[in-house]
């Protein structure tokens, strides 16, 4: 059992029950994943990894930066619009190469305006890793 500025969540491999009192952006991506947004700045996130019963938190990105991110892969690959490209969508299954990869990391650092560097291009290999890294980035650039 977690618990969480108001909403209480109780997560087991099999199911997941979010129980809201405050909280009304409260998302539920899987039945792995939960996110919830505390005093909206950031939306951490329980999620339980396959064979593990342990759950890890961690902040991810805003889904508005996450909706970009999608955007931009779609157009990078050429996908069309009703295409299922979500937080969870790995760049290859979606069937980007090297290069589209390359191409996906220069039309974000282009929209959001940064930079990144190719140690962490290299290492990004799904939509939420590269909104993730956006909102670091941004963040460190705002401080």
């Amino acid at each position: 059992m977690a618990s969480a500025t108001g909403t209480s969540l109780c997560m087991t491999l099999a199911s997941c029950s979010l129980k809201r009192t405050q909280l009304s952006n409260s998302r539920i991506s899987s039945l792995r994943s939960v996110s919830v947004p505390i005093n909206r700045k950031g939306y951490p996130s329980l999620v339980s990894r396959r064979g593990s019963s342990r759950l890890q938190v961690f902040c991810a990105a805003k889904p508005e930066t996450v909706d970009k991110v999608c955007a931009i892969v779609r157009k990078q690959l050429a996908l069309p619009d009703d295409s299922a490209v979500t937080g969870d969508s790995k760049f290859a299954a979606l069937g980007a190469d090297s290069l589209d990869t390359v191409e996906i990391v220069m039309g974000l650092e282009e929209e959001f305006g940064i930079s990144v560097e190719e140690e962490s291009a290299q290492s990004i290999t799904t939509v939420q890793e590269a909104a993730d890294m956006i909102e670091k980035l941004i963040e460190k650039d705002a401080a």
